[in-house]
């Protein structure tokens, strides 16, 4: 299965983009910044003006015109939809399942303190294992799940004691 990835233009235009089709793309990268990209017959030139990796955004110029580009894999629709994301995870005082799985390991006890990143608990889902990390520092309230739980879409996992 190809990756996909979520583009917004200019925070008005969303693209769906496959990496099969980033693959398929005619671009050849003439110096650090700047490609030579042909697509349907026609030729474009183009250059990474900017570029901020931590938040997947960049600045491209294509024939003279400036775009504002914003990147999503699969990774980072996750964390969004989880609810994880910068802005907002400060704010988390629980963790819920993001999808239906089994719980595989459990890296957390009631009363350990965490600090941001620390890997909560590995949930297997759709044959996949994911590795859930702590939104924020804390300290574990409660675990309601254990190794080798099922786990529902948006059942409560863990609770960290509010700060």
């Amino acid at each position: 299965m190809s990756e996909k990835f979520k583009v917004k233009v200019n925070s008005s235009f969303d693209f769906d983009i496959s990496g099969d089709q980033i693959s398929n793309l005619d671009a050849l990268q003439v110096s650090k910044n700047n490609f030579h990209i042909l697509q349907e017959s026609k030729s474009y030139k183009a250059e990474i003006v900017a570029s901020n990796f931590n938040n997947k955004s960049y600045h491209i110029k294509i024939n003279n015109n400036t775009y504002m580009v914003n990147i999503m894999d699969n990774l980072d629709l996750l964390i969004k939809k989880m609810g994880l994301g910068t802005k907002s995870s400060k704010l988390v005082d629980s963790i819920k399942a993001p999808m239906p799985g089994l719980i595989l390991e459990m890296h957390v006890a009631v009363g350990q303190e965490v600090k941001e990143n620390d890997s909560l608990f590995i949930l297997e889902a759709m044959k996949m294992e994911n590795s859930i990390l702590s939104p924020r520092d804390g300290l574990i309230k409660s675990i309601s799940a254990k190794k080798g739980d099922a786990v529902e879409k948006n059942q409560l996992l863990i609770e960290f004691e509010s700060p």
